[in-house]
């Protein structure tokens, strides 16, 4: 790892597991509008974009709206925050860290990399699970959906980082489970290891084309 000053993850998918809670808070924002449930595996193929892209494919595919139609329907408006108060008391309920999560992240600290959580997941929500699993101690930096213009897989948050870390791209690494964690990296110049267990919309990670397929994040220490 001496070849890595800042180490960038995603958060949904590659440090914690978060669809199952994700589901949940889905539903119950469902059905309080009298509105059908919608399935895990679903739920898995629409994580990636955000919460927002979430909650438009999840009205998309129950009302046969297209999308378009969708993102700027008054059902949407008043459905967000009522996601967001089930989701903030889901949160924690039913996810967990992947193998080895907490374990990597502290050691890497002590070795003096630079940690960062670079993710689509507005910020509010990116606080919520970072909260619910003591996380947001271990990271430098924590760039949400929402907090710069534009989100993965513009570089922008990649970017940022590393001008905020003085590092150079070749002396970074991004740690992801998708292809837009991949598009992400490659646009910035950034080696980007991928991890098999999230969520890629479907899609084999091998079809990435990422630098490394790793079996959890402990391979970073070796």
């Amino acid at each position: 790892m001496s070849s890595f000053d800042l180490v960038m993850f995603d958060l949904d998918g590659t440090l914690v597991e978060t669809a199952p809670e994700i589901l949940d808070a889905v539903n119950d924002a469902l059905g309080r509008f009298g509105l059908p449930e919608v399935s895990q595996q679903q739920v898995d193929d629409w994580i990636g974009h955000g919460t927002l892209a979430l909650l438009v494919k999840a009205l998309a595919q129950i009302t046969g709206f297209a999308p378009e139609v969708v993102s700027n329907s008054a059902l949407l408006a008043q459905i967000v925050p009522v996601y967001n108060m089930a989701y903030n008391a889901r949160c924690g309920t039913r996810s967990h860290l992947y193998p080895q999560v907490r374990e990597t992240l502290t050691v890497l600290r002590q070795q003096g990399a630079r940690l960062a959580v670079v993710t689509n997941k507005e910020g509010r929500y990116t606080q919520v699970v970072l909260a619910a699993h003591q996380l947001g101690d271990l990271f430098d930096a924590v760039i949400s959906g929402d907090t710069l213009v534009t989100k993965k897989p513009d570089p922008a948050g990649v970017s940022h980082c590393l001008a905020q870390f003085g590092v150079t791209p070749e002396r970074a690494l991004f740690v992801g489970d998708s292809s837009i964690d991949v598009a992400t990296a490659r646009a910035a110049g950034v080696p980007v290891w991928m991890l098999p267990y999230g969520y890629n919309m479907g899609e084999p990670v091998e079809a990435c084309a990422p630098d490394r397929i790793i079996p959890d994040i402990s391979v970073l220490l070796v």
